[in-house]
């Protein structure tokens, strides 16, 4: 079973502040479902289905009472800042199967006001911290850092090339009004940056925010009611990359599993893509992530980037126009639903003036979980416009 063409995403909302001290999750969760909601022009009583991950206590069980849903299809997976990504896919293949017309994706935290109140960012040892932990190396800058040396050494990637990344996520943000940061920076203020874990520096590494985001993926008789201009969901692929008992490839991430998945259900070839949101939760990930999604050949993704190949709106492959998780927003550290909002944006032709893609047709989604250095999730979504 395909899901292309079987269900379509009417409703996004991204929460407009990066910084909610005042708010508990599940009040974020329900912000952003009403906001999805009106976007979409339904309202909570037309929600059959609910998606999120472990940030909402007992997930849909918890949020289900919160929100006085009535539901017959709930998922709760759990793949890191892939995890949005893969529920839109989960959603589409629910609605195509019968089980649900309309499915509600809320994502909420507040890992900023956690930190600056001294609370940690919670959640158990798992098995990989039991050991992984006691020598310094941790779900976030460490395994990256190895990535990218690794990278460099094989191909010949530099600090310069990645810092690329920084300043056209940078050049974008400075039209979005509510992104963590929004000055423009150059390569050479990025490589400044104080260094983090050699050889990612400060401005390699994405923001810290609160924040959340919400979508509404309906069957195609229901987005044949609104009004709302719709995106359809044309393919979607997801993957686990692991440690492999230590056998691990460092050069590579699941990307290479989940993109042809999609490419091949979405029937488009990467020549297709007219827009990118690509998960840059580091700089080397969308370095890695371009060439395993096939934009470029492996080890050439530090060269393609250069001459503003991903800058909007006449780049080459223009990517992350809100200002991505480098500089916009990276809710609860899940960054993937507002690669999914950033591209219905541009499918609609609601991006930002200044960095809208003209006649854009067909968007890609990527989220990436966990760590290129460790052990991920991976997932990739393409969509169109309602006549793709």
């Amino acid at each position: 079973m395909t899901i292309r063409g079987k269900a379509f995403i009417a409703g996004i909302y991204e929460h407009p502040l990066r910084e909610i001290p005042d708010r508990s999750n599940s009040q974020i969760h329900a912000e952003v479902a009403a906001g999805a909601l009106a976007d979409a022009g339904l309202s909570f009583s037309d929600v059959d289905a609910y998606f999120c991950d472990s940030s909402a206590g007992f997930g849909p069980l918890s949020m289900a009472d919160y929100l006085g849903l009535r539901l017959t299809h709930v998922d709760s997976t759990e793949t890191g800042g892939s995890s949005y990504v893969v529920h839109v896919g989960h959603a589409a293949e629910a609605i195509a199967a019968g089980k649900c017309q309309v499915a509600l994706i809320t994502l909420a935290g507040r890992p900023r006001s956690a930190a600056m109140a001294g609370r940690p960012g919670g959640g158990g040892a798992t098995p990989d911290m039991v050991f992984e932990g006691l020598w310094g190396m941790s779900g976030a800058v460490t395994g990256y850092a190895m990535a990218a040396t690794r990278h460099m050494h094989e191909f010949g990637t530099t600090s310069a090339q990645l810092a690329e990344v920084k300043v056209a996520a940078s050049l974008h943000a400075q039209h979005n009004p509510n992104a963590f940061l929004q000055e423009p920076m150059t390569v050479e203020e990025v490589l400044e940056s104080p260094m983090i874990s050699s050889p990612l520096r400060r401005d390699d590494c994405c923001v810290v925010t609160d924040g959340g985001g919400a979508l509404i993926v309906v069957s195609p008789e229901v987005a044949r009611d609104l009004s709302r201009v719709s995106a359809k969901i044309l393919g979607h692929g997801e993957a686990i990359k692991h440690a492999d008992n230590g056998r691990l490839d460092l050069t590579y991430t699941g990307a290479v599993v989940s993109g042809p998945r999609a490419f091949e259900e979405a029937g488009v070839t990467q020549a297709d893509i007219d827009y990118a949101s690509i998960y840059d939760s580091f700089t080397i990930t969308v370095i890695e992530t371009l060439e395993d999604l096939g934009f470029c050949a492996k080890g050439e993704g530090g060269r393609f980037v250069l001459d503003g190949a991903l800058v909007a709106p006449d780049g080459r492959l223009p990517f992350n126009t809100d200002g991505g998780g480098l500089c916009n927003n990276h809710p609860s550290n899940r960054g993937g639903i507002t690669k999914v909002i950033e591209a219905v944006r541009q499918l609609r032709g609601e991006a930002h003036p200044a960095v809208q893609v003209p006649d854009c047709t067909i968007a890609l989604a990527h989220g990436t979980g966990g760590s290129i250095g460790t052990r991920m999730g991976s997932s990739t979504l393409i969509l169109g416009t309602e006549d793709a």
